[in-house]
């Protein structure tokens, strides 16, 4: 998060700086652990201007629930802070969303029903309700929607209303890799994100899409990394 990735800056800072720009007139919270390791994402975040709740490293969705509650947060976007790609028109799309929809999740996600949060593009936020969060926190102690907070939602849609919205087909197709697990996730995403700088590509999945075919050796490591990575 804090290693040097563009200008200097980590992902991190990148990313609450892209959202702050933004200016989509939504709070911007950090929800973090406890760890004194993040100790350092806590100073980025207030030298920015950003909310701050420090929770459970390993209970993520009792961290949302009481990020959420302390801020006073009915309806929550969530930005994954390993994704420096994020697709800002697509954000928007989602805060908008949320003022209109009455479901309890909703996310952009490919043809055949699955999430973006469970691809490797690293494009998409994903919307959730606190209502959805404290629901399944009644229904399940299970460990892994502890981890995945979402998971339980939109795998019961008997139990959930969950809204999906297509991802573009042209990036569909494509089976490329954004998000960021590993060092090399992290070398490639480097070199994609300062030519696209360098190249003033917008910072969209279409744009971003066709820039990487045109370097074969960033779909072929993406390749190798999607594999040992299977989400």
């Amino acid at each position: 998060m804090v290693l040097p990735f563009f200008d200097g800056k980590g992902i991190f800072e990148i990313l609450i700086e892209r959202i702050i720009a933004a200016d989509y007139r939504v709070p911007v919270i950090l929800a973090t652990t406890i760890n004194p390791a993040d100790d350092i994402l806590i100073e980025i975040a207030e030298k920015k201007g950003v909310s701050v709740f420090r929770g459970s490293e390993e209970n993520v969705l009792e961290r949302f629930i009481g990020a959420a509650e302390k801020f006073g947060v009915k309806k929550i976007i969530r930005v994954c802070a390993d994704n420096p790609f994020l697709d800002m028109d697509s954000l928007k799309f989602l805060i908008e969303k949320s003022k209109e929809l009455h479901a309890d999740y909703w996310c952009f996600a490919k043809k055949d029903g699955t999430p973006s949060i469970k691809t490797h593009f690293g494009f998409w936020a994903e919307g959730v309700s606190l209502g959805a969060l404290i629901k399944t926190a009644e229904l399940t102690q299970e460990s892994i929607y502890q981890e995945h907070v979402t998971n339980f939602i939109y795998t019961n849609p008997g139990v959930f209303s969950v809204f999906k919205h297509s991802i573009p087909f042209e990036v569909e197709k494509r089976n490329i890799r954004l998000t960021i697990d590993t060092l090399a996730d992290f070398e490639t995403a480097r070199e994609i994100f300062t030519r696209a700088k360098n190249f003033k590509t917008p910072f969209n999945s279409l744009a971003l899409t066709e820039l990487i075919e045109t370097e074969p050796i960033w779909i072929e490591s993406m390749q190798k990394e999607i594999q040992k990575n299977n989400k």
